[in-house]
Parts: structure tokens; C-alpha cells; sequence
């Protein structure tokens, strides 16, 4: 952790660099990033949505065919997503919170879990459409806030140039980024946030999803990135992050070839977020920590319980592989 704060001779009078030490995003450009979901008004927006009626439920718009799209009895939208497994609910939940101990919360739309209960206050005024939905009685579900005008994504270089032409993925690092235009390096500091996150959590449904299918569709990495939507002010959203910690977890043997090289690749980060992950390095503690969150701040969180002990411990240890990697990029 000490090294990290080492402070390596600055970039001449007059050069604007976007990187400071040498592995850091410059605090200038971390100030053009969009705010994304502010934490207050996420917190006003769950607080409102967990009292709300749903007022109706929609097809489409949500993903699968059994999520839909609920107008609620405040004016406001939300997604409600029932999973095909309980755990892809616990996962979306928990990757939630788990960025909000990153201090990436505001880039994934505010969610609150919700019970499904056809004679419940809640739900009273859907419950033809219930019956139709298939959803079980008791069922826990996610309610995700609807955000309009969303676009979507493409991967940047080096990740969309260098993997669509066969080539091994390189570190994106501080001498490739001097004279890019600023809304390129904006967007480059969101993504260095959301490769993080996704090797923390062992999300395979994003831009892992991209690289595999490269084996039969050559041109995928000039498609969108799944369940990466960009808002018109240039903030990227992090949707549905259901694979994430535990359906992942389970299957660290197939996407792993896949998510570590793609952490690999990247070396400039924001410095918050490396200050966070020595910080869980140091005192172990990132179970604990999205632990005491998760239950502070979601009131259902014990209907879907938390990690297990394994997976608690390979959540630790993903830290762990995160703090190494940022070390052996600040040594180069």
C-alpha cells in the first residue's frame, strides 16, 4: 500500500497528462466523469420504489421474457427481474452493494429487492397480471430503476482493436493515452472501474461473454457490450449484474481463461478505487465489509442469505489477485 503513494516525477510544466504516478487516472479527468446515480438520489429513488404500489406490469424492455417492466404508483419505471435461480437475484443484490464498497455505486441504477405477494399491499393491483406471469408465490425479485435514452457500447481500444484482430491483449498504460481526445479518456476511466469489477465479482455475462464468442464470430468486438449501456451525458451504466459472485463463482473454471487477462490489461486506474482495494487486502475484510452493507441497507437481504464460506473466500482472495496486479503495474 505504501508503494501505491510513492510519487514519481511529474510530466513537464505545461504537459497535460491523464495520468499522475504513473498508474493513476489525473484527478482533472476523474472530475469530467459523469456522476452517474448520486447516492442521495438513489437513496431517495429506493425509499420511494419499496413503498410504492406497482401500478402495472409490462413485457419487454427488461431482458428475459419472465423480468418485466412495472410502473409504479410514484410515476416512476422499474425493471423487475425474477430469476431463473434464486442466485442470480443474490448476485445481482450483492454486486450492487459490493460496488458500493468500491465506491462504484453510482455507475450500476439504484436496486432494491422486493417479496412477491399477490394479496400484498405492493402488488395488489397486478395480481391478474401475476397470475399470468408465472412468478411463484414468495418469490424474492429485483426492482432496478428504469433509466431512459439509454445507447449502447462498443469496446475501446486496446480491448476492441486488439482482441477483434487476434491479438494478445496489452496493458493499457499511461504511454498510450497522451493525445487522445478527453471524451475518449473519460470513457477509458470508466472502463478501467467496470474491468475491476467485473473480476472481482467473476461476471462473465459483459465483455467476457465478447471475447469468447471471438472464436466463432470474428466481428463480435465490434458489436455492443452486453449489459453496458451509456447515458446521454457519456456515463456508462453497469446492467445486469445477476452472473456476478455467485452464478460466477461456480464457474471460475470456464471464464476465468477469459476475465484474468482481461484484468491483466488494464494498468491505469482510478486511485480511489486502488486506495479501496488495499485497503480489503490489508484487513481482509471484503466479505465482512459487503456484508455489513448489504444488511444495512437492504432490508430483505436475509430471505436470500449471503455468500458461503467459499465464496467469502474467493471473493478475499480476487482482492488479493487485484491488489498484486495494480503492485506489479506500479513496478513497471
Amino acid at each position: 500500500e505504501e508503494r501505491l503513494a510513492v510519487t514519481d516525477s511529474q510530466p513537464p510544466a505545461g504537459t497535460a497528462s491523464p495520468v499522475e504516478r504513473g498508474i493513476f487516472w489525473s484527478r482533472e479527468l476523474e472530475e469530467q466523469v459523469p456522476p452517474g446515480f448520486a447516492a442521495e438520489e438513489a437513496a431517495a429513488w429506493l425509499s420511494a420504489a419499496r413503498a410504492a404500489r406497482v401500478a402495472s406490469l409490462e413485457r419487454g424492455g427488461c431482458g428475459r421474457s419472465s423480468n418485466r417492466l412495472a410502473r409504479l404508483s410514484d410515476g416512476s419505471r422499474a425493471c423487475v427481474r425474477y430469476g431463473i435461480n434464486p442466485e442470480q437475484i443474490q448476485g445481482e443484490a450483492l454486486s450492487y452493494h459490493l460496488a458500493g464498497v468500491l465506491g462504484m455505486q453510482e455507475r450500476l441504477p439504484p436496486m432494491a429487492l422486493a417479496l412477491v405477494e399477490a394479496r400484498g399491499r405492493q402488488w395488489e393491483p397486478v395480481r391478474e397480471e401475476l397470475r399470468g406471469s408465472h412468478w411463484a408465490e414468495g418469490a424474492v425479485v429485483s426492482l432496478t430503476r428504469w433509466v431512459d435514452n439509454l445507447t449502447a457500447v462498443v469496446a475501446p481500444a486496446p480491448w476492441g482493436a486488439e482482441a477483434s484482430a487476434g491479438r494478445r491483449l496489452q496493458p493499457l498504460s499511461a504511454g498510450e493515452l497522451v493525445g487522445l481526445p478527453p471524451s475518449q479518456l473519460v470513457e477509458l476511466v470508466q472502463w478501467s472501474d467496470l474491468i475491476l469489477f467485473d473480476y472481482l465479482t467473476a461476471n462473465f455475462d459483459r465483455l467476457v461473454s465478447n471475447l469468447f464468442s471471438l472464436q466463432w464470430d470474428p466481428r463480435v468486438m465490434r458489436r455492443a457490450t452486453s449489459n453496458l449501456l451509456r447515458a446521454p451525458d457519456g456515463g456508462l451504466v453497469f446492467m445486469d449484474n445477476e452472473a456476478g459472485l455467485v452464478h460466477g463463482y461456480r464457474l471460475l473454471a470456464m471464464w476465468d481463461p477469459y476475465n484474468e487477462p482481461l484484468l491483466r490489461s488494464v494498468c491505469v486506474f482510478r486511485e480511489g478505487t486502488a486506495r479501496r482495494v488495499a485497503e480489503l487486502h490489508r484487513r481482509r475484510s471484503a466479505a465482512a465489509e459487503l456484508r455489513r452493507r448489504y444488511r444495512a441497507r437492504e432490508p430483505l437481504w436475509a430471505r436470500l442469505g449471503f455468500l458461503s464460506e467459499r465464496q467469502a473466500e474467493l471473493l478475499q482472495a480476487r482482492v488479493d489477485f487485484v491488489h498484486r496486479h495494480i503492485a506489479h503495474c506500479r513496478a513497471q
